[in-house]
């Protein structure tokens, strides 16, 4: 884990109000955990290192866009492994990270203790915000 990341991604989860969260940055052709906060860790381990279009992470860089649930554990998309729904939160999204070319560059994700969809105000928040990720 990335010292750097891992102060970042507390910092950003407490201005959302989330619980727990990881950072994903793009290594090739995977995702490359960075940092963790609050995750088992099984679920640390079962992350490390995620393919393109597996979980909630890998679907969110793949389709450049958020992917959320209104529960982590109850979630029956596909798009929740198991890991995932041993993360002690509901409502969670993966959302893409971009470089200034546009490409993505990283993933974060962010788990709530509350179930609900998150309106469309709250993705465009997170998203404004995930911007301020360092640079690797």
């Amino acid at each position: 884990m990335d010292e750097r990341f891992t102060t970042w991604l507390r910092d950003f989860l407490a201005r959302h109000r989330a619980v727990a969260g990881s950072v994903h940055l793009v290594d090739g052709d995977q995702l490359a955990i960075a940092a963790a906060v609050n995750l088992p860790p099984k679920v640390i381990e079962l992350t490390g290192r995620i393919p393109l279009g597996k979980g909630m992470a890998g679907l969110a860089w793949q389709h450049d866009k958020p992917i959320q649930t209104c529960n982590l554990k109850e979630d029956s998309s596909g798009a929740v492994r198991p890991g995932a729904k041993a993360v002690d939160g509901k409502a969670a999204v993966a959302m893409p990270i971009h470089d200034q070319s546009g490409t993505v560059r990283a993933v974060v994700g962010l788990a709530w203790l509350d179930e609900r969809e998150l309106p469309a105000e709250e993705l465009a928040a997170i998203d404004k915000d995930a911007a301020s990720l360092p640079e690797a």
